[in-house]
C-alpha cells in the first residue's frame, strides 16, 4: 500500500513543500500529491486484503484502524522523517561552526526565504537548508535560488549578514552536508561580522 505508485513520491514531495508544520504538509499532500479520499480508499483496500488473507488473526482490526494507519504512514511519519533530516543537518552545522543556529521566524521565511539564522553581535546570517535526492533535480534548486536572490539581498541589507544555502543528501544511510565548502563561507561571514 505504501509503494510510490499508491501514495506518490512522499520523500520528494515533502522536500518540494518544505513544510513548517504538520498541517502545512497535510494540506500540500492532499492538494498536490494524492487526495484525502484516495488515502481513505487505500485504507479500505488494506482492510479487505488483511481480512481476506488472515481473517482469523485480525478480528480485532477495524476498517478505521487501517485508514488511520495509512494517514499516519503517509502524513505524520513522512513529516517526522523530514523534520529529523533537517535537524540532523543543522545539528552538524552547529557542531562544525561551534555556534547556535536558531529556527527563523515565519515572517523571515515568507519575506526572505530564510529557514535558520546565526546571530553575530547585532547582525544575522541567514541559512536555508535544501535536502536533495535523486527525485529533486539540482537545476530546479538553482532556478529557485536565482528567484530568491533578491529576497536574500533584502535580508542582508536589513540584518547585515548574507544568506547561505546548505544542501544535504543521504550517504550510507546518514544525512550529510554535500556542499561542505559552505561551512568555511559561513565561518568567514561570522568573522567579518564579528570584526565590525
Amino acid at each position: 500500500m505504501n509503494f510510490k505508485r499508491n501514495v506518490g513520491a512522499t520523500s520528494e514531495s515533502i522536500r518540494n513543500c518544505e513544510p513548517k508544520s504538520l498541517q502545512q504538509w497535510r494540506d500540500y499532500y492532499f492538494s498536490k500529491v494524492k487526495s484525502e479520499e484516495h488515502i481513505k480508499e487505500l485504507g479500505k483496500k488494506l482492510y479487505i486484503k488483511i481480512t481476506e488473507v488472515i481473517q482469523a488473526e485480525v478480528d480485532e482490526i477495524s476498517e478505521q484502524d487501517c485508514i488511520d494507519y495509512l494517514f499516519n504512514l503517509v502524513i505524520t511519519r513522512t513529516y517526522e522523517g523530514y523534520q529529523t533530516e533537517i535537524k540532523t543537518v543543522y545539528g552538524q552545522l552547529e557542531k562544525e561552526l561551534n555556534c547556535d543556529i536558531t529556527a527563523a521566524p515565519d515572517e523571515w521565511d515568507r519575506l526572505y526565504n530564510v529557514d535558520f539564522f546565526i546571530q553575530v553581535k547585532k547582525s544575522y546570517i541567514g541559512i536555508q537548508i535544501k535536502p536533495i535526492s535523486q527525485g529533486i533535480q539540482l537545476p530546479q534548486i538553482f532556478k529557485e535560488k536565482d528567484i530568491q536572490k533578491d529576497t536574500h539581498k533584502q535580508f542582508e541589507k536589513q540584518y547585515g549578514g548574507k544568506v547561505f544555502y546548505v544542501f544535504s543528501a543521504k550517504d550510507n544511510g546518514k544525512k550529510i552536508i554535500t556542499n561542505v565548502d559552505v561551512i568555511q563561507n559561513i565561518r568567514d561571514e561570522i568573522n567579518r561580522l564579528s570584526s565590525t
